[in-house]
C-alpha cells in the first residue's frame, strides 16, 4: 500500500478550487457566433521534406509514407520543423494573444494556492500532501500518531524540481519501521524513473541510486526492495528485481521476467502488507505470482498459468486470497481460495457474477469489504458485510457523477473512505461508516470567488446509436440555457483499452461554461461504463463502433439543439486522440474544430514496428498488422492512412518531443500530410511542447498554458478574441 497514489495526487491538482473571474462573461443562451479572428491559412505554412518510402507487408500490400523520415529524433531538420510549426502557431494565435493571457491568469486564480489534501492514517502516522503558494508541485508530509504533532516534510517535489524543466513522482512507499522512503523520480519526460532511498530520521539521501520502470515495494525485513524495470527498446515492463540496502546494485538480483513480448509485468503489494504481487498480462488476460513479504529471497509462485482471456487478480485477508476474476463471468466476480492451496479448483464464489454490475476493484477491512462498481453506466459502491452478507450500496444524489475509493490503508475500521465529484460538484472526500451507513464530508476542494455549484445543471441522457445500441452521455451547463441551438459545445471522449471516462469536476473548463458553452462526454464503446461488453464492442474487428458512436452523440446534440455543427468542438487525447482523427476523417462537416492531444493516428505503421514502445503489448487492443484480416480492419480506420482531398474541420494537434506513449512523429506526419490534402483554409495547428511528457507539463501551473492555449483558439474561431473587461 502505497503512501498516495497518483491518482489521489491527480485529483487534488485538478479540482482545488475555483474562481469566477470578474472579466468572464456569463451568457447562458449561447454566445453569437462571429467570424474566426484568425486569418485563413497562409501558403506559407510549415512543412517538410517529402522523401518517399515504401512500407510493404509480409502479404503484398505496400503505402507510400512520405514522411515517414521525421522518426529521426537526432535529425536537425526534424527539430527545425516541429520549431516551425510552434512559431507559425504562434503567428496564427497573435489575435488571441491578450485573451489567452487572460485565461491563463483566470484559470491560474481557481487554485487555491496553499492547501492540503485530507490527512489518513497508516501504521502510526497520518499522511497528507500539501501545496504552497507559488510552487508549482507537493509537498509530501506526515505526523506521528496524531494530527496536532510536528510536521514532518518527507518529500519535497519543489527542491527535487528545482533546474529541471520536468520533474514527475513515479511511485513511493515507506519502510514498515517508518524509517526509510523509497521513491522515484522521472525528469525526461519518457517515463524514465530513477529510484532513490531517504533515511527519515536523518533527512540524508543513502548511497543507492537505480532505474526502475517506476514500483517500489518494501519486504518486511525493512532493508529488502523489489523494484520493476523496462526493457531498453520498447520500454515493456519486463522484469521484477530484489535489492538490499547497502549492497551494490550490481548484484541485485532478477526474481522474474516476462518474456512474451506482448505482455507486460507490474509489482503490487496487499492491503495487509503481507504479500508481493506480479501481475502479468495484458488487458483481459492476467496471471498473479505471490510471495509472503516476510520471505523476499523466495521464489515467486503461480495462482494459475496464464490462459487467453482469463483474466484474475488477488488481494489478501486472513488465510484467503480474494480473487476477481472474469472466469466465466464476463463483468467480473469475486472469489476466494486458501492461501495454503490456492489452484483455481478451490476457487469459491463470494459475490457472484451480475450481468448488469461490473466490478472494478475492491477495498478490504476487517468487518466489512467495499467494491467499486459500474452499473447503468455509472459508479457506485457497494457494502458487503462479512458477518451476514448484508449489502447496501452508498447512496450518490446526482444524475451524472464520479465515486471511486480512496486511500484505505486501515484494515481494524468501519470507516471507508471515498471520493465524489460530478461536472458541477468538486472533489469530496468523505468517510462513511459502513456499519451505520451515515457519511461525514471531510473535504469538498475549496472553490474561491462566489463558485455556487447551485449555478449549474448536470445531465445523463442516453444516445441512439445507428446499430440500435444506446451510449450514455454526461452534459453539464449553466442554468437557464436555451437548447435553441445556439451554445457552443466541447465534447471529449476516450473509447479504448476499457478505460472509462468518469463525469468529475474540471475547474478549467467552467471558463468555458461560464462563457456559454455546453460541456459534453461521450461514453462510447470501447471504455467500460457499461460493462466488458462495451469494452469488447470498441475494440480489436469492432473498433469502429467506437468513432460512430462519437459521431452519433455529437450529431445527436445537434438535433436535439444543444448545439449546432458551426459551434461544436470535439477533443480526445492519446488513443481519444485517435478516436478525433478518425472522425474528423469520417465527419468532417460537423465540427467547427477538433483538438487532438499526443495523438495515436498512424495505426498502421507503429503496430507494425515492435521497436516502438508499447506496440507489442498493444496487439490484442487494435490488431497486429502481420495479419492480414487485422491489417485491412486497420486500414479502414487509421487516420493518418485515410487522409484524403477534402475540406476538414479547424484542427488544433499538440505533442510532446519526449513522450513514449505515442511518439511526436505519429502528429507531425499526419499534420504534413493533412497540410498536403486538405482543400479548405481553416487553421490547421501543430504545437510541440518541447520539455513536457504524454501528459504535458509537469507543474500545476505550467500545465494551463496548454488550456489557455485551448480554449483561446476555440473562442477566437467564434469571434470572440478580445479580452472582456
Amino acid at each position: 500500500m502505497k503512501i498516495l497514489s497518483s491518482l489521489i495526487i491527480s485529483i487534488l491538482i485538478l479540482t482545488t478550487a475555483c474562481m469566477q473571474p470578474q472579466n468572464t462573461t456569463s451568457n447562458p443562451a449561447g454566445i453569437a457566433v462571429r467570424p474566426s479572428v484568425f486569418q485563413a491559412e497562409a501558403a506559407t505554412t510549415p512543412h517538410p521534406e517529402r522523401k518517399p518510402k515504401t512500407l510493404e507487408t509480409p502479404f503484398g500490400i505496400s503505402r507510400n509514407d512520405e514522411y515517414y523520415w521525421l522518426n529521426e529524433r537526432e535529425n536537425p531538420a526534424v527539430t527545425a520543423y516541429l520549431e516551425a510549426e510552434n512559431r507559425y502557431a504562434d503567428s496564427v494565435l497573435a489575435p488571441v494573444k491578450g485573451l489567452r493571457e487572460s485565461l491563463f491568469n483566470e484559470l491560474k486564480a481557481r487554485i487555491q494556492e496553499d492547501d492540503n489534501s485530507v490527512p489518513y492514517l497508516k501504521n502510526g502516522y497520518w499522511y497528507y500532501t500539501r501545496f504552497s503558494a507559488g510552487q508549482e508541485y507537493p509537498i509530501y508530509c506526515r505526523k506521528k500518531g496524531a494530527l496536532d504533532a510536528a510536521e514532518e516534510v518527507i518529500l519535497d517535489m519543489n527542491a527535487l524540481a528545482q533546474g529541471q524543466e520536468f520533474c514527475e513522482l513515479g511511485d513511493m512507499d515507506v519502510s514498515p519501521d517508518n524509517r526509510l522512503l523509497a521513491y522515484t523520480i522521472d525528469f525526461s519526460g519518457r517515463y524514465l524513473y530513477k529510484a532513490h532511498v531517504k533515511n527519515l530520521e536523518t533527512g540524508a539521501l543513502m548511497p543507492e541510486s537505480f532505474d526502475v520502470a517506476g514500483t517500489v515495494v518494501w519486504a518486511k525485513d525493512n532493508k529488502t526492495l523489489l523494484y520493476d524495470t523496462k526493457d531498453k527498446v520498447t520500454l515493456r515492463t519486463d522484469k521484477i528485481w530484489r535489492h538490499e540496502i547497502g549492497t551494490p546494485v550490481g548484484k541485485d538480483v532478477m526474481m522474474f521476467e516476462e518474456k512474451d513480448e506482448t505482455t507486460y509485468a507490474y509489482l503490487q503489494k496487499s492491503k495487509s502488507g503481507d504479500y508481493f504481487f506480479i501481475n502479468s498480462g495484458y488487458t483481459q488476460t492476467l496471471e498473479v505470482h505471490y510471495l509472503d513479504a516476510a520471505n523476499p529471497t523466495g521464489a515467486f509462485k503461480s495462482v494459475r498459468p496464464r490462459q487467453a482471456e482469463f483474466f484474475y487478480d488477488l488481494e489478501h485477508k486472513d488465510d484467503q486470497f480474494l480473487i476477481r476474476t472474469n472466469w466465466e463471468a464476463p463483468n467480473f466476480r469475486l472469489m476466494s481460495a486458501p492461501i495454503s492451496d490456492p489452484r483455481r479448483e478451490n476457487w469459491t464464489d463470494l459475490v457472484p457474477h451480475r450481468q448488469e454490475v461490473l466490478i472494478e476493484g475492491i477495498s478490504v477491512f476487517r468487518d466489512f469489504i467495499a467494491l467499486s462498481v459500474r452499473k447503468g453506466g455509472l459508479e457506485q459502491i457497494q457494502v458487503i458485510r462479512w458477518s451476514d452478507k448484508d449489502v447496501h450500496y452508498v447512496e450518490a444524489g446526482e444524475p451524472t457523477y464520479a465515486m471511486a475509493l480512496d486511500a484505505n490503508p486501515e484494515y481494524d475500521t468501519k470507516t471507508l473512505r471515498y471520493n465524489f465529484t460530478s461536472m458541477k460538484t468538486p472533489n469530496s472526500v468523505i468517510d462513511y461508516d459502513m456499519e451505520a451507513r451515515s457519511k461525514t464530508v471531510k473535504k469538498v476542494a475549496p472553490v474561491l470567488g462566489g463558485f455556487d455549484p447551485n449555478n449549474y445543471e448536470t445531465e445523463f441522457i442516453w444516445v441512439k446509436a445507428r446499430d440500435g445500441v444506446q451510449v450514455p452521455v454526461s452534459i453539464m451547463y449553466r442554468k437557464g440555457l436555451k437548447k435553441d441551438g445556439s451554445a457552443p459545445c466541447h465534447l471529449t471522449g476516450y473509447g479504448s483499452y476499457g478505460f472509462s471516462y468518469s463525469p468529475g469536476f474540471n475547474r478549467d473548463k467552467l471558463s468555458l461554461v461560464d462563457r456559454g458553452f455546453i460541456i459534453g462526454i461521450a461514453h462510447i464503446r470501447g471504455g467500460m461504463e457499461m460493462g466488458y461488453n462495451w469494452y469488447e464492442n470498441g475494440k480489436m474487428m469492432h473498433k469502429i463502433n467506437t468513432f460512430t458512436d462519437f459521431i452519433d452523440c455529437a450529431d445527436a446534440l445537434c438535433q436535439q439543439k444543444y448545439t449546432a455543427p458551426d459551434r461544436l468542438f470535439a477533443e480526445g487525447r492519446s488513443a481519444g486522440g485517435l478516436l478525433m482523427g478518425a472522425v474528423s476523417n469520417m465527419r468532417p462537416d460537423l465540427f467547427k474544430g477538433i483538438i487532438s492531444g499526443v495523438p495515436f493516428v498512424d495505426v498502421l505503421t507503429t503496430m507494425s514496428d515492435p521497436s516502438i514502445p508499447l506496440t507489442t503489448g498493444e496487439y490484442t487492443e487494435w490488431g497486429n498488422p502481420a495479419i492480414k484480416e487485422q491489417y485491412e480492419y486497420m486500414a479502414k480506420y487509421s487516420p493518418y492512412d485515410n487522409l484524403k482531398p477534402q475540406a476538414y474541420p479547424n484542427m488544433l494537434v499538440l505533442t510532446s518531443f519526449a513522450d513514449s506513449q505515442v511518439q511526436y512523429f505519429e502528429p507531425a506526419k499526419y499534420v504534413a500530410r493533412m497540410r498536403d490534402l486538405k482543400t479548405d483554409k481553416n487553421a490547421l495547428l501543430f504545437v510541440t511542447n518541447m520539455s513536457g511528457s504524454h501528459g504535458g507539463a509537469s507543474g500545476r501551473f505550467q500545465r494551463l498554458h496548454d488550456r489557455a492555449l485551448e480554449y483561446s483558439w476555440m473562442l477566437g474561431l467564434l469571434g470572440q478574441g478580445e479580452v472582456k473587461q
